[in-house]
């Protein structure tokens, strides 16, 4: 993906998130979801257990690969293609502290913490910065869903690659990794553990933070790769193909 494409949806994702927090929906879906006696599906075990529980084991254990892939000997005997740059692997630590940092500092409740759904907290935007709610806060944005957008730098680098299988892989992975931080944050959603507009901005920043990587790389796929083998890769590609590769 070119970055000029990249950024394009970066913006559209920013607005869209922007939106979403005017409307001010956050509330009226979470009453949808929750009473006076709070979440019904917050302990449900496919959710809490399955989708939660081991889906972030899950994370835990693809993040270890992508280290893996990250490291020359591996790499070299196993996966010469899905090389993951150094870069894309800081971008995946960057987004995972990104968003704990975030919500380490966050004066934010979660949903199930609010009066409406038996707790003690009253709703205040997470914009407002600094301004305590009477809730534990430390809630936004969304960890769980950070937990799968947090690899979007991988596959941005992947989409980049002079390799036609490890570019395809990339634009799969794209949409795998949409799809997967959607489900994980749609589950706390459902849990009350988080507003929707919390899964929107962890998207939004992971993005962010990918788009970054990928422009701070520019020019520098797989570098991994020494030079002379990365040359004879592109020489042995369309001239068209080996245009866009250097883009």
């Amino acid at each position: 993906m070119r970055l000029r494409k990249s950024l394009a949806i970066g913006c559209v994702a920013w607005v869209l998130a922007l939106a979403w927090d005017l409307t001010g929906w956050d509330l009226p879906v979470m009453g949808a979801l929750g009473t006076e006696a709070g979440f019904a599906l917050r302990h449900n075990l496919w959710l809490e257990a399955v989708l939660h529980d081991t889906a972030r084991q899950a994370a835990l254990g693809l993040l270890a690969a992508v280290a893996a892939l990250s490291l020359p000997p591996l790499r070299r005997r196993w996966a010469p293609h899905l090389a993951v740059p150094w870069q894309a692997l800081a971008g995946v630590l960057m987004c995972l502290l990104l968003a704990g940092l975030m919500k380490r500092y966050s004066t934010t409740s979660c949903p199930w913490d609010l009066q409406a759904f038996g707790g003690v907290a009253r709703y205040v935007s997470h914009w407002n910065w600094g301004a305590l709610d009477g809730g534990s806060g430390r809630c936004f944005p969304g960890g769980h869903a950070s937990a799968a957008f947090a690899f979007w730098p991988v596959a941005l680098a992947w989409s980049q690659s002079p390799v036609e299988r490890t570019r395809r892989l990339g634009r799969w992975m794209l949409w795998a990794v949409l799809a997967a931080g959607l489900v994980f944050g749609g589950v706390q959603t459902l849990r009350g553990a988080h507003y929707p507009s919390h899964t929107l901005w962890t998207a939004v920043l992971c993005w962010t933070v990918a788009v970054v990587m990928q422009a701070m790389t520019r020019g520098q796929v797989l570098p991994l790769v020494g030079k002379q083998e990365l040359a004879q890769r592109r020489k042995a590609l369309p001239r068209a193909a080996r245009e866009e590769a250097a883009q």
